[in-house]
């Protein structure tokens, strides 16, 4: 089901997250929570969606990138649930991300990212794992893990003049940003 999207000033945006109970994974609560985030993430065109962007302050966020049209330049991330998060930074590296976030429509700017990382947590059926994220993917499930610790990506702006609406960046930045990911994944992958 296709849920409303919380936005900036929601008090549940800026909450750290309850861990989901690992037996409560194969929950119909859980796996309800699971579809309505894929459905709604889908329908608005995110790179990703946490829950408590559809107003459930619990830790669990869904990353998948395929032929996205906000998202042109992102390279193709299969459907990823993610549940009860850590990230570990694997290096001391930097990049720029111009982000965006469903949340905060229409704006946009610069977060520095971490180009590779390491993401735990639980699968979609409450399978434990550990994978590495590089580039400019990683910057995605680092933006969607601050979601579920009451972080929105203008907190972690640096530079305000890189703040711009959605038309701005397209006009001026986004070309420009483009060659920037390819850069990236050039140098750490996708």
């Amino acid at each position: 089901m296709i849920r409303p999207i919380t936005h900036i000033g929601n008090p549940v945006l800026r909450q750290v997250c309850d861990a989901v109970d690992p037996g409560d994974v194969a929950s119909p609560v859980i796996q309800g929570l699971i579809n309505d985030l894929v459905d709604t993430k889908r329908h608005a065109n995110g790179a990703g969606i946490a829950a408590p962007q559809i107003g459930v302050a619990l830790r669990v966020f869904i990353v998948e990138v395929h032929n996205n049209p906000r998202y042109p330049y992102k390279p193709e991330v299969p459907l990823d649930v993610v549940i009860n998060p850590e990230i570990t930074f694997l290096t001391d590296d930097r990049y720029e991300n111009f982000e965006g976030c469903l949340s905060i429509p229409g704006l946009r700017a610069r977060v520095p990212r971490c180009p590779h990382i390491r993401v735990t947590g639980l699968s979609r059926d409450g399978a434990p794992f550990s994978k590495e994220e590089r580039g400019i993917t990683a910057g995605t499930y680092q933006h969607e893990f601050d979601h579920v610790n009451g972080v929105l990506f203008p907190d972690r702006v640096q530079d305000t003049s890189s703040y711009c609406t959605w038309e701005e960046f397209h006009a001026r930045y986004e070309e420009g940003f483009r060659d920037e990911v390819a850069s990236i994944v050039g140098r750490w992958g996708a």
